[in-house]
């Protein structure tokens, strides 16, 4: 999809997983944020759902305009203001998930550690380049 010649060559921080493990990881996740937007869609309740939707929405389109801008446009800082940004709108989509359904909130926790661990990466690129 990108070419990551450019990535290749960059030093990379302590911690940083073999580019095979990335893909995988993804789908794995990209399935459970999938669930959980499920089950926060289809839980009857009275509460106001619409601030859910907007963090998600909003978290969505920062994941997935993130890897265009750090591999497309090399642009490592710019990716690093993108995921501290979508650090935060992914903790309020747990926190509005978890006020309607606790359980799509959790299913969404492996998710927000990965992005704080890829920030970590990001960041770590971005000082050592």
């Amino acid at each position: 999809m990108y070419d990551t010649s450019w990535y290749d060559t960059l030093v990379k921080p302590f911690l940083t997983p073999p580019p095979e493990i990335f893909t995988p990881v993804w789908i794995v996740l990209y399935i459970t944020i999938l669930i959980a937007l499920i089950i926060f869609i289809l839980k009857k309740t009275h509460k106001n759902k619409i601030t859910g939707f907007v963090y998600f929405l909003i978290q969505l389109i920062l994941n997935i305009i993130w890897a265009p801008v750090f591999f497309y446009t090399e642009n490592i800082t710019l990716a690093l203001v993108i995921i501290i940004l979508l650090d935060i709108f992914v903790f309020l989509t747990l926190k509005e998930f978890n006020k309607i359904t606790p359980i799509a909130a959790k299913i969404l926790i492996p998710y927000f550690f990965w992005i704080i661990f890829a920030t970590y990466l990001n960041f770590g690129i971005l000082i050592l380049n």
